[in-house]
């Protein structure tokens, strides 16, 4: 991809989480959900979630990092990905950084980190992840009625291997 068509697709930095990520991840992960998914109810207070982000996804996880420097300023988290064995968990991108690459270049980390393939479940109103799962080779193998996950929310799992 050229960068003409991913302006940060340069400056984007991968880089695996620390502790002290948890706040900012932790905000990144709801102002991504509230903007592509306003629909869905709130099961869990901000201070709830940034417990979850603390003693949960950061220690049992695999995660990665992606920042965006800018005009020679520090470097600005935009993203993150989650991963636990072959389950991609999470994969959230600041709303503003939307269709510029990063959550292709957080993919392949993922991939990176589990070569042999990766599955994940997604909202199946959630459109926009969806069509950048089927994008990126993953494909739809089975439907819940929400009844497995907080929300009560429909959603769909995916499952990306190597060999297609």
């Amino acid at each position: 991809m050229s960068s003409d068509s991913h302006p940060y697709s340069d400056a984007v930095l991968l880089r695996e989480a620390r502790a002290e990520d948890a706040g900012i991840l932790t905000r990144l992960f709801l102002d991504s959900r509230a903007a592509a998914l306003p629909y869905l109810p709130r099961v869990h207070s901000d201070e709830a979630t940034l417990g979850w982000m603390t003693h949960v996804v950061l220690p049992g996880t695999d995660v990665w990092v992606a920042e965006v420097r800018e005009d020679g300023r520090a470097a600005e988290p935009v993203g993150f990905v989650s991963v636990d064995g072959d389950e991609l968990e999470h994969l959230y991108l600041r709303p503003d950084s939307l269709r510029q690459g990063i959550g292709t270049q957080l993919l392949a980390k993922a991939r990176e980190r589990s070569p042999q393939g990766l599955a994940l479940y997604t909202f199946q109103r959630n459109s926009g992840a969806r069509a950048f799962y089927e994008r990126h080779g993953f494909t739809a193998v089975g439907f819940d009625d929400g009844s497995r996950n907080e929300e009560n929310e429909p959603d769909v799992r995916y499952r990306w291997s190597p060999a297609g």
